[in-house]
């Protein structure tokens, strides 16, 4: 017998019953469960990561859907657990979901949600702060400001990296990657190299707008290559950030010999996921080469770092907070909860995952589809016409 779990109760006499296994930004998102007849049960446990033990007790005897984080392992037990208790959705609070095994839920029925559309921008405002943080060791500057060390001016403190004229290099050109490469390039205008097996049109096109636009003004016009390979993005550019997938061709995608490729000077980002990067590979590099730095977001075996990673100077390292904005989360919350209720109602599901501003209105009734179901074509789920 699974131990139970301390629990908060929206809506006890709700026909259908929805678990959170952890509270979530906002009211909103409860609200739209709640008016569509949903006893919605929130995990109130202290404990930063449920157990798939703890997971089990929450879902008990019958539940028609669950609404849960990437750091939970949703596999085969908890798969054949929902469908037991006649669950016919679960949704991850995240846009990734390699926490999920699909092929677990497809063989139980069971629809998997994510939130893409929400967290573009985000994101990438986050990779564009550990860029500029790392570029002007703004933390370094810090730390050193608050243990009382400055005691004035001094030509050499603190000397980083100037940005504007730079090469700005981006792995995986998609929607955060080419939202981070018009910051930087729009901001500090910067000349971009990106590397995609898909060309990044719309990014192109922007780039050599704003060019024009500077040379019209009387100033250095920004460039943009493609390049062919991921390696000529790391020798040339002066700044990376990576915006891969994580599958069997991006794990240790920067390692040892990658990092050898770099600039010495150069700076790495990272707001993908974390075994995209050798994190010890890393910190050798980090530890031969002071003035090379890092800022991640991620890491590989999340929540831990390697060893000796706090201890570098030259490394930023902040706790999975590319997505923490009030918006965005609060946002990521309402679509998770849509795409369980979507999939209790019999809502077919939203053509566009990425355009999501329809179900983020909250002046006006969402939808009746489920915004991302990522196995919906498995499973056989009608596409709405909407």
């Amino acid at each position: 017998m699974a131990k139970p779990v301390a629990i908060e109760v929206w809506n006890p006499n709700g026909k259908y019953r929805v678990v959170s296994t952890k509270p979530m930004p906002g009211t909103r998102w409860i609200n739209l469960l709640i008016e569509q007849d949903c006893r919605v049960e929130i995990c109130t446990q202290k404990k930063t990561i449920l157990s798939v033990e703890d997971i089990l007790a929450l879902i008990g005897d019958k539940c028609d859907g669950v609404i849960g984080q990437l750091t939970e392992d949703w596999g085969e037990t908890l798969f054949s657990a929902l469908s037991r208790a006649g669950g016919k959705a679960f949704s991850n609070m995240a846009v990734g979901y390699n926490n999920v095994d699909v092929n677990a839920a497809n063989k139980y029925g069971v629809a998997v949600g994510n939130t893409p559309g929400v967290l573009t921008e985000t994101t990438a405002e986050l990779a564009a702060s550990l860029s500029v943080a790392a570029a002007r060791r703004i933390v370094e500057a810090d730390e050193f400001m608050r243990a009382g060390l400055y005691d004035g001016w001094l030509p050499h403190l603190f000397v980083g990296n100037l940005l504007k004229g730079q090469t700005v290099g981006v792995i995986g050109a998609g929607r955060i990657g080419s939202a981070y490469a018009r910051m930087m390039v729009e901001g500090f205008k910067m000349n971009l190299i990106y590397y995609d097996i898909y060309q990044a049109t719309r990014l192109e096109k922007f780039v050599t707008a704003y060019g024009q636009f500077l040379k019209a003004n009387g100033e250095q016009p920004v460039t943009w290559k493609r390049a062919s390979s991921m390696d000529e993005v790391l020798r040339e550019a002066d700044l990376i950030s990576l915006h891969p997938v994580l599958d069997k061709t991006t794990y240790h995608l920067i390692n040892k010999e990658s990092l050898a490729t770099m600039k010495k000077e150069a700076i790495l980002v990272n707001c993908s996921r974390g075994p995209v990067i050798d994190e010890v590979a890393l910190v050798e590099h980090l530890r031969e080469n002071p003035m090379f730095r890092v800022g991640l977001d991620v890491f590989e075996d999340e929540p831990y770092m390697k060893p000796g990673l706090a201890e570098m100077k030259n490394a930023i390292v902040v706790p999975h907070i590319a997505s923490a904005s009030k918006w965005t989360r609060e946002g990521m919350a309402t679509l998770a909860a849509l795409n369980v209720l979507g999939k209790i109602k019999g809502y077919p599901i939203w053509s566009d995952p990425n355009r999501v501003e329809p179900f983020l209105n909250e002046k006006a009734l969402p939808p009746a589809a489920s915004p991302s179901i990522v196995n919906a074509k498995a499973l056989g789920l009608p596409v709405s016409k909407l």
